[in-house]
């Protein structure tokens, strides 16, 4: 099997909430994200996608990831799909850094190693751990009261883990803190994410205003040397986001017990191929994990459910189901979550079948 074209699409994502809002008042309301379509020499036909979170949270942003697939793709014109390594391979040689240009290409090549075997993706991660996996919900910033509310609105949709967006000022941060934990009930798990916004003085007031709160803490500072130093003065739960952006930093951190929980982000890895090796590693050191992606829709949906899904149970701290945030639905097949739960799609390779009429017309069409 070889490839033979790679086309990328540009879609919209609005969300239902009209705008998702985080850490120094940032905030977006309609994601740009990036689909790339690989045909084969054997008439089959790979899927993936990277949607960033905006340009402004991690170094990548959406025209950045169309740009450099438009540099890798006549680079892998006439390699095998499944040879998934060397095509990770091929791309690093081919253009240094930027892993998230990189995903969507590498999801798609799972996805034809999938559908060229008849297996689905979680089988060849791993094999399907359990009868489905836990969810979390994301509160975008707001104020306590307003928080507090939207967490009990998705408890009646099923979910009992709740991320809430922090990182603005101290006073404002504990009473968000403590308004949501107040309407938590038995069972149900609270993160704090800061998404880098507090300085180390202002993560440290803190962790010390809720000492008495269930609550774990997530990336509270910008730099992995402040995180670590606020790890150290709290007995809190701690949890690694954006400090970890290879797997030379996860590695750093695990060496420093620098977290009990990290996020594992696929675009962020530069695709499955990486990401897995990232679980994998974790998974080894007991080390527990959120498997997500920067944002996305219905096939990032369903390469996050593979993941998750075939990640130890014990070892999944939750995951994300990016395509109930969103209102635009990119294709059929993908995962639902079912009262707060996901299980990942039992059709081969990622399990979903693009809608054309969504996609549109490539922006890119490259053929050698």
């Amino acid at each position: 099997m070889k490839i033979t074209r790679i086309q990328a699409f540009q879609v919209d994502l609005p969300l239902h909430e009209g705008s998702y809002n985080w850490s120094g008042g940032k905030s977006v309301a309609v994601f740009d994200s990036t689909v790339v379509r690989i045909e084969t020499d054997s008439g089959l036909v790979g899927f993936g996608e990277i949607t960033p979170l905006g340009p402004v949270y991690l170094p990548s942003y959406a025209a950045g990831a169309r740009a450099g697939i438009s540099e890798l793709a006549p680079q892998l014109i006439g390699l095998d799909p499944r040879d998934v390594d060397v095509v990770s391979r091929a791309m690093d040689v081919a253009l240094k850094g930027h892993p998230y240009v990189k995903s969507a290409i590498d999801m798609a090549c799972w996805d034809l190693l999938g559908k060229s075997t008849g297996l689905p993706l979680v089988t060849l991660l791993g094999g399907r751990c359990g009868e489905d996996f836990v969810l979390y919900r994301a509160i975008s910033q707001d104020a306590p009261d307003a928080m507090a509310a939207n967490i009990k609105g998705y408890r009646d949709e099923g979910y009992r883990r709740f991320q809430l967006k922090v990182g603005s000022d101290v006073e404002t941060d504990i009473a968000r803190i403590r308004s949501c934990a107040a309407v938590l009930e038995s069972g149900d798990v609270l993160v704090a994410d800061a998404n880098t916004g507090w300085l180390p003085h202002e993560a440290a007031r803190v962790v010390r205003g809720v000492a008495d709160i269930d609550v774990y803490i997530e990336q509270p500072c910008r730099t992995y040397e402040e995180c670590l130093s606020i790890r150290r003065r709290t007995n809190h739960p701690f949890v690694m986001d954006e400090s970890i952006e290879d797997l030379d930093s996860l590695v750093r951190a695990l060496r420093d017990d620098a977290m009990d929980v990290v996020n594992i982000k696929i675009g962020k890895f530069g695709g499955l191929t990486k990401a897995r090796r990232a679980r994998d590693l974790c998974a080894e050191r007991g080390i527990a994990m959120t498997i997500e992606d920067a944002w996305g829709s219905d096939i990032v949906t369903a390469a996050i459910a593979h993941l998750a899904h075939s990640t130890p149970t014990e070892l999944l701290f939750t995951a994300t189901d990016f395509n109930s945030y969103v209102t635009v639905s990119t294709a059929d097949g993908a995962p639902r979550r079912t009262n707060g739960r996901m299980s990942a799609p039992a059709a081969p390779g990622l399990g979903i079948e693009p809608r054309e009429d969504v996609l549109g017309s490539p922006l890119l069409d490259c053929n050698g």
